[in-house]
């Protein structure tokens, strides 16, 4: 009986200690990820062509992708086109960086609110003053005008469509965070469509071009190259029974012999119904007016959620300096979708040669893509350690990991980004400047700290009167004051 009793306590030790042991490691593992001695700019590393436009893909191996959990795509949508409907495992954020277009977004249980009636006339280039449909009517869920700077937030496992309805082309990049809670499948982006065979048109181009692929790249990078939509798996009499159509219009749910891609051509300009932009914009800014950029909680239902929120206002800019440029966010607080995503971002505007005070963002990751100019930027890791130190050309990404340290630098033609961040409320804390660490510590203790006498630690403290922008000549007289 003792035996017995000392082999089960020795096997319940040995278990536990195993346990202990995978659980340490499954600990570790997101921490080993973020131990990066070197962060690189970022380029598409693989594109997807289809018939009215491309998808462009970063590298979802690359180590500061995984560090953050996070993927990132460029959709151009030609005039006319339309991505198909599709949904993702992961919350999404989309910012529309060229053109306008309208979006759909279903939410699962809500009513088909737009509806036509005898007297609705639908929107369209082509159409005709007076124009009625004819035939059914039509019933559907709300759609939404996109425009140039809109940030779009779509929860995960929510289908979603993007029409170009404008005359050039649509580029929305699009953010993924494969590491929020939502997403219970694994770290990777994963597109299901609705519709269309996605693999036809990069199938049918194989001969003419192989995709740029390095050694060890996953096949997750190239999520749409084997893609079928997801009615392909189903039995075809079970969906004409689903259904209720006939054999020929549920193989055509199948998109088996469907060569057109991802996106498609609309051969005529697309029937919806919805209300002018010019309407839909007023009835956003007053009703942003009367919440003040805060959800009391009756405001929005699932239903009624706002989905898209545009960046590029001026007016709602939260840092301003003339001199050298201004920031706005976009957090749970003017958006309140995001705290469901856990996700914000930032947009960010620096004149020639002005500076974005040296920071570190205490509760997220931080993905920066450049949308006009040149960004030079350096992060630093724990160990003090500078990790990169180069300039970000326009489309070019690069990830900032939480706590690591960064300053921002406009090049000679200024320069604008976008980030995206891990935090429906993201919190920078300033290492210089009138609002920084700092600033905020005791004389004393900054003497101290640096080896510096009183009078020296105080004008370290106070010189720098300007916040989180930095003004060209304020930084060029710090640089004379160095090189003095």
């Amino acid at each position: 009986m003792a035996s017995k009793a000392s082999l089960l306590l020795s096997f319940l030790l040995l278990f536990s200690t195993c346990l202990a042991h995978h659980q340490q490691q499954q600990q570790q593992l997101p921490q080993n990820q973020c131990q990066i001695g070197r962060i690189d700019a970022l380029e598409p590393s693989d594109r997807i062509q289809a018939e009215a436009g491309v998808t462009e893909f970063w590298n979802a191996d690359e180590k500061q992708f995984q560090c953050a959990g996070v993927e990132f795509l460029r959709h151009r949508i030609q005039p006319g086109g339309l991505l198909l409907p599709s949904y993702v495992n992961a919350p999404l954020l989309s910012f529309i960086e060229k053109g306008r277009g309208v979006h759909g977004v279903i939410l699962p249980g809500c009513p088909e609110t737009y509806e036509s009636s005898q007297e609705q006339q639908f929107s369209g280039q082509s159409e005709r003053r007076g124009q009625k449909f004819q035939g059914l009517q039509d019933r559907h869920q709300k759609v939404r005008n996109l425009n140039q700077g809109d940030v779009v937030a779509i929860p995960a496992g929510t289908a979603h469509w993007i029409y170009n309805d404008g005359e050039t082309e649509l580029v929305a990049v699009v953010f993924f965070d494969t590491q929020n809670s939502a997403n219970q499948l694994d770290q990777n982006h994963r597109r299901f469509f609705l519709a269309g065979n996605p693999q036809g048109q990069s199938e049918q181009q194989q001969g003419q071009r192989q995709p740029r692929r390095q050694q060890g790249q996953s096949q997750q990078e190239q999520p749409y190259r084997n893609a079928g939509n997801i009615f392909n798996g189903f039995d075809v009499e079970f969906l004409a029974e689903a259904f209720n159509v006939n054999r020929e219009t549920a193989e055509k749910l199948q998109g088996q012999r469907d060569q057109r891609g991802h996106i498609v051509n609309v051969e005529q300009d697309l029937q919806i119904i919805r209300p002018p932009q010019t309407r839909e914009q007023q009835e956003r800014e007053q009703q942003g007016g009367r919440q003040g950029g805060r959800s009391n909680g009756f405001e929005e239902t699932i239903c009624s959620l706002k989905l898209s929120e545009n960046i590029d206002n001026p007016t709602h800019a939260d840092f301003v300096n003339p001199q050298a440029g201004r920031i706005s966010n976009l957090n749970s607080f003017k958006f309140p979708v995001l705290r469901q995503l856990q996700l914000s971002a930032e947009r960010g505007e620096l004149h020639p040669n002005a500076i974005k005070a040296p920071f570190w963002t205490l509760n997220a990751h931080n993905l920066v893509y450049v949308t006009d100019g040149t960004l030079r930027i350096q992060i630093v890791n724990n160990a003090g350690e500078s990790v990169f130190d180069d300039e970000l050309r326009e489309g070019q990404v690069v990830v900032i990991p939480q706590n690591f340290a960064a300053i921002k630098r406009a090049g000679e033609q200024g320069s604008r980004w976008i980030s995206f961040k891990t935090n429906d409320n993201a919190m920078v804390a300033n290492l210089a400047g009138r609002v920084s660490a700092l600033r905020s510590m005791p004389v004393d203790v900054v003497a101290n700290a640096y080896q510096l006498s009183r009078n020296d630690a105080q004008k370290l403290k106070f010189s720098q009167q300007e916040s989180l922008l930095l003004s060209p000549s304020t930084y060029s007289r710090s640089q004379g004051r160095a090189s003095a």
